[in-house]
């Protein structure tokens, strides 16, 4: 079977734009969540989120495609742009693709169109349906950078991001392409989402404590923040990637996708769907559990969230259980991002010999405990393979394993 590759990669978050700036502010337990500054959230139940900081996009991207793109086509573009120039990669058209993860796409311009409208017809701009559609995303990366193979875009709630790369993974390894960008991106800040969320009590409420509002793991964790941003991934199969000479970030060594066939919005409360998509990319790189050093955790803060994935690791590792953290306590919950981000911490993780800390983790709940969740201070390790989770609403469950490269 085809071994897929990193050779590229990128990120906009609540902590730093580019993969350098994000990786030196978790590792440094920065947080990224604050009041939210983009509109007055003064009236609503939960006032902060992790937003991009200080972002103007005309300082990346020209003025047109900025005024025809949602926020979260912005941040996908970017870091795909990062991706792309760090990969070295010149674009062979027909043997290039792309596949987009995102849970809400354009909801935010959506919402805040429609509290425009009063009735008033003529203030629908001609490029609203093409600034709200998901697949847009991946169409502009597409057509600017002459991307004409495999094109998909993913929408699996908040395992859109794993999903992304294990879909760009499937079509490589079929021989349908060389070369595939998988990418994340998220943005649905605005007061319909936010009260939607507040209201089915999912949110941390701490207007008063934004920066230690998220606290996976935590006995006194109250749900979940907010988060936007984007991450890429520019993935190749190992011939490809060696015949170029590209330089390589690691293996995506095995990936899972499971649906917990339960509930809507609640996990399996014993954890079916999370332990047979870990074990799946477990057995789809045909290594031992004990290998696996770290998992970053999908670790929302949400009660029952943190309670099944850790009993969901303890059942499936035994007495190997790896270091756990979950970098959500800094950049909040990115969704469809999150996956291809929290991924990047794992190819860092391994490169640098770092585990990124759980931040705001003051007390363990005692249903979790057993694990080293990296508390607070990042933890240096020597690891081979790290996975990271990403579940998400209707029971969808994604497992992406990345291993060391060594090279053949």
């Amino acid at each position: 079977m085809k071994k897929i590759v990193i050779t590229g990669m990128g990120a906009v978050t609540p902590v730093g734009i580019g993969v350098d700036e994000y990786w030196k502010n978790i590792i440094a337990g920065k947080s990224g969540i604050d009041t939210i500054k983009s509109f007055d959230p003064s009236e609503l139940a939960v006032q902060f989120a992790g937003e991009i900081k200080d972002f103007d996009p005309t300082e990346y991207l020209p003025k047109d495609l900025v005024r025809k793109t949602d926020p979260f086509m912005q941040y996908a573009y970017i870091a795909a742009q990062e991706a792309i120039k760090q990969s070295g990669i010149e674009i062979e058209p027909e043997r290039t693709g792309i596949v987009m993860g995102t849970a809400m796409a354009g909801v935010s311009t959506t919402a805040f169109t429609q509290d425009a409208l009063s009735g008033a017809h003529k203030k629908v701009g001609p490029r609203f349906i093409p600034k709200i559609l998901g697949n847009i995303a991946a169409a502009n990366i597409a057509i600017d950078y002459n991307m004409q193979g495999p094109s998909f875009t993913v929408s699996t709630a908040c395992s859109s991001g794993g999903d992304a790369i294990n879909i760009a993974c499937t079509y490589m390894k079929a021989g349908k392409a060389d070369v595939m960008l998988a990418v994340g991106a998220e943005s649905v800040l605005c007061p319909l989402v936010i009260d939607s969320l507040a209201n089915a009590k999912a949110l941390s409420r701490r207007n008063d404590d934004p920066k230690s509002s998220s606290r996976p793991f935590d006995i006194s964790r109250d749900g979940f923040v907010i988060g936007e941003g984007g991450g890429a991934l520019v993935l190749e199969t190992e011939e490809h990637a060696k015949a170029r000479g590209a330089k390589i970030y690691g293996e995506i060594a095995g990936c899972g996708n499971t649906c917990d066939a339960h509930h809507v919005t609640a996990p399996h409360p014993e954890g079916r769907g999370a332990m047979a998509c870990i074990r799946q990319a477990v057995a789809e790189a045909g290594i031992e559990l004990k290998d696996i050093g770290y998992i970053n955790a999908h670790g929302t803060a949400t009660h029952k969230g943190d309670l099944v994935e850790t009993a969901a690791i303890k059942e499936i590792f035994g007495e190997h259980l790896p270091y756990v953290s979950s970098t959500k306590g800094a950049t909040g919950h990115m969704m469809g991002a999150g996956g291809i981000t929290e991924t990047i911490a794992c190819i860092k993780a391994i490169e640098t010999g770092v585990l990124p800390p759980t931040i705001n983790l003051s007390e363990v709940d005692p249903e979790c405990a057993g694990i080293d969740f990296v508390a607070n201070t990042a933890k240096k390790a020597d690891i081979r393979y790290a996975m990271s989770n990403a579940f998400g609403f209707g029971g969808q469950n994604s497992s992406v394993l990345i291993g060391k490269y060594i090279g053949g």
